[in-house]
């Protein structure tokens, strides 16, 4: 059994986003990249599903420019088995990267994919969902809980009513939630292997799918920041400001 696991290039949790002086977009210069955490989690699942003997191989793939090579290296560090790297500089959008990965999986012919649910950049939480109606696979988002068995995935995911568990048949499109595991270190000694494992690069171009964007950013500015809080000495005063300020 094969499990493809997409994962992501982008900002590091722990550093603060930037936006560029023209409001472009943000700001990436000098500042400190990894894999998305989500993309993370899913990696660390795929990898104990081998553990469990559930698994022959894992290939993780991500697109993006040939730094994402590191992210790759990563994964495989992790237990990945190889890795595939699509080039380019572009920055695609969810209907785009579902595209891509769709004539990777023509070529792979996985029986799972399986991705993060979201990644921390764009926070768009729509590549899955896209991917599987592309691929007119069953799809089982938001994940905490899963295990794989007869041809069939059992999912346990979170929805805002609490826990829903689907069971889906393979080949599906599962994405993973923050619940669903803890991702491991990666050893020093498993590292050095992982300059070892097979790494292939293929230009976007050559997949022949269309990337073109449907969106335009318009502009892009920082939060507004929070204004100062102020102290009362009673649950009255508490009540008098909220009707002075027009939440009541």
């Amino acid at each position: 059994m094969k499990v493809l696991v997409p994962v992501k290039r982008v900002i590091d949790y722990n550093v603060k986003a930037r936006v560029k002086a023209d409001q472009t977009g943000v700001d990436l210069a000098n500042v400190k990249m990894s894999m998305n955490p989500f993309c993370e989690i899913a990696v660390e699942e795929a990898v104990r599903l081998k553990e469990k003997g559930v698994v022959t191989e894992v290939v993780a793939v991500s697109i993006g420019p040939a730094q994402a090579q590191e992210t790759l290296r990563t994964s495989l560090a992790m237990g990945a088995d190889r890795a595939i790297l699509i080039q380019t500089d572009q920055d695609l959008e969810p209907l785009a990267v579902a595209k891509v990965l769709k004539a990777i999986i023509a070529e792979e012919n996985p029986d799972l994919v399986l991705m993060g649910k979201q990644a921390i950049d764009g926070d768009n939480n729509a590549t899955g969902q896209m991917l599987s109606t592309l691929l007119d696979w069953p799809q089982a988002t938001f994940a905490s809980e899963m295990a794989v068995e007869g041809g069939k995935a059992k999912v346990t995911r979170e929805v805002d009513g609490g826990l829903q568990t689907l069971e889906v048949n393979l080949p599906a499109v599962v994405t993973a939630d923050l619940r669903l595991n803890e991702p491991r270190y990666a050893s020093l000694p498993n590292i050095m292997k992982a300059k070892k494992k097979p790494l292939d690069v293929k230009e976007l171009a050559s997949l022949g799918v269309d990337t073109a964007p449907r969106l335009k950013v318009i502009k892009v500015t920082e939060p507004a920041k929070r204004s100062a809080g102020i102290k009362v000495e009673a649950a009255a005063d508490i009540v008098s400001n909220l009707k002075t300020s027009g939440v009541f």
